[in-house]
């Protein structure tokens, strides 16, 4: 019996580096973003929160503006300079917005990428978030 990973036809070579250079054309790595921001490589893009305001206060990648997908109208996107990737993220691979926030921005011309994980790979990752909220601890 033939295995499940083998019933399809496998690609060639070239058709690989074809099909997962594409692929990494939209998406950025959290180990890429956390050495880019670390050494101060920060030209060329913006990070975009895609979530509401109130996830955005809680905590959010160093940097990152908050855009939230369903409010990226021309209005909103005038201020935005389009020379610059827009770099979306949201909660985690179970959410959608920054999805959403790429994909609404791209239709608008602007060149958009999005962040593997979301925040939540992010933090899981040990890598420093801000907040404006303070959290809240029960005390005793």
């Amino acid at each position: 019996m033939t295995p499940r990973i083998l019933q399809f036809s496998t690609p060639t070579s070239a058709e690989a580096v074809t099909y997962f250079g594409r692929e990494l054309g939209f998406e950025v790595d959290p180990v890429d973003l956390a050495q880019d921001l670390a050494e101060g490589r920060t030209d060329g893009y913006v990070l975009v929160e895609c979530r509401g305001a109130e996830a955005y206060e809680c905590a959010r990648i160093p940097g990152a503006i908050n855009l939230p997908y369903c409010e990226v109208t021309e209005d909103t996107a005038r201020e935005l300079d389009r020379n610059l990737v827009y770099v979306c993220y949201c909660e985690s691979i179970h959410c959608n917005a920054a999805t959403q926030g790429a994909l609404r921005l791209s239709a608008l011309g602007f060149t958009a990428k999005r962040l593997s994980g979301g925040i939540t790979t992010w933090q899981a990752s040990g890598y420093p978030v801000e907040t404006i909220t303070p959290v809240r601890t029960l005390e005793a």
